[in-house]
């Protein structure tokens, strides 16, 4: 038989696998991290529900739902089964209703326990955001805070810093974009629920950590908003500058947004520039459209960093109120080495309940 639990009394348990029964759709908008989708209705299908719920009745709708689910219901096992491992099966639905509930009850009938999310993804969604509420800056590690002008690759030393075993909070990798108008070309932006539940997620296993290195970010990531304690945290942390030459930076940033499809690579820095080219020089604005033309990136990206972007982040340093330490990104093994030792020298061990109690 299965068993009826809410998301906090499983959330940390390493023998389930969470199952989300909702339509495609539903599943793309937004899921518990980690969930597998194998819906028991498709998108259309469950707008055909809809409908017949609302201009027939309560009793159609249901004959109807579990008509198009009893053909599918053997594959539907069978795929639970191959996802679970050995698993148990965490089984939800939007609301804990009659989807959830009735994937439940074949598993139970075919002998495979399970576990059904009481309240279904709607009451994940506000362990989230009671979650988020809570939380202070204070309950947050010191945060070392990585600055420096566009392309002098910030996420790529956050990146190494990570798989070096550093504690890391990649917010833009949460976000999915890279922060400026540019930053969602060839990337899957995350959506504010999406967000919301992986940052949730990081911010639990990283929580104990003796500080945290993260990005210089706006409060505004691609479509997602920081919440206001990490924003705080952020503006109250200790700053690293990067910095390196022009032309690393250029090409750096060529690396870093460039697509193997040239079209469609051109096109989505034509519509990145429409929110922009407002605030350029006629000057810039006719250069910038001859080199979009002419497919000249460099020189198209050396402008915008020079008379657009390191002006504003000019602007933005100002806003902190910590010292700048200066380190020189041109190569990336000596920026991590230099990165690494200013933590150690800067807060020996013993030190950081000390500096997390003044922060």
């Amino acid at each position: 038989m299965f068993v009826e639990k809410r998301y906090e009394e499983i959330a940390k348990r390493s023998d389930i696998v969470w199952i989300d029964v909702r339509s495609r759709s539903e599943f793309q908008e937004a899921t518990i991290p980690d969930a597998v989708n194998i819906p028991l209705f498709s998108d259309e299908e469950r707008a055909q529900i809809g409908t017949v719920y609302k201009q027939v009745s309560k009793e159609v709708a249901m004959e109807l739902g579990l008509t198009l689910a009893s053909a599918k219901l053997p594959a539907l096992v069978a795929d639970i089964r191959k996802h679970a491992h050995g698993k148990m099966p965490a089984i939800f639905c939007w609301r804990g209703g009659m989807r959830s509930k009735t994937v439940a009850t074949v598993l139970d009938l075919m002998g495979i326990s399970s576990i059904r999310l009481t309240g279904g993804y709607r009451a994940y969604r506000q362990v989230v955001v009671d979650t988020l509420n809570r939380w202070t800056m204070q309950d947050l590690p010191p945060i070392v805070v990585l600055h420096g002008m566009t392309g002098v690759g910030k996420t790529s030393v956050l990146h190494m810093l990570a798989e070096r075993g550093e504690h890391v909070l990649d917010l833009e990798g949460l976000a999915g974009h890279r922060g400026s108008v540019f930053g969602g070309i060839g990337l899957e932006v995350a959506n504010q629920r999406q967000f919301d539940s992986l940052l949730v997620t990081r911010l639990e296993e990283l929580k104990d950590s003796p500080y945290l290195f993260l990005e210089a970010e706006s409060r505004r990531i691609g479509r997602v908003t920081m919440p206001t304690f990490l924003f705080e945290a952020k503006q109250a942390g200790f700053n690293i500058e990067l910095t390196a030459p022009l032309a690393v930076r250029v090409a750096r940033t060529m690396f870093q947004y460039h697509l193997d499809n040239e079209p469609l690579f051109a096109e989505q820095v034509r519509q990145a520039l429409q929110y922009i080219e407002k605030r350029f020089s006629p000057d810039l604005r006719i250069r910038v459209t001859e080199w979009l033309a002419a497919g000249d990136y460099a020189s198209l990206i050396e402008a915008l960093l020079v008379e657009y972007y390191d002006p504003r982040y000019q602007h933005a340093m100002d806003r902190y109120s910590r010292e700048f330490t200066v380190i020189d990104a041109t190569r990336f093994d000596r920026a991590i080495e230099q990165i690494k030792a200013f933590v150690v020298t800067k807060w020996p061990a013993p030190a950081w309940n000390r500096e997390r109690d003044s922060f």
